[in-house]
């Protein structure tokens, strides 16, 4: 399946949800946000978001800093 991840278009085969996908991408689930297709997503609410061919997928890592 064919996603725009953060402005580039990537194929990811076989997953179907964002905690597939970030599992896929080897990413660390805790310290991330999600928005799906302009949408900003609750922790919670990942696994109920099926992901379709073209959605966009915005990450941003969370960092501590000062």
């Amino acid at each position: 399946m064919n996603l725009c991840l953060n402005g580039e278009v990537r194929d990811v085969p076989g997953v179907r949800t964002i905690p597939e996908l970030v599992d896929a991408l080897g990413l660390p689930a805790a310290a991330l946000l999600v928005e799906h297709n302009g949408l900003a997503l609750l922790r919670g609410e990942w696994a109920s978001r099926p992901l379709a061919e073209g959605d966009r997928i915005e990450f941003l890592r969370i960092t501590a800093g000062g």
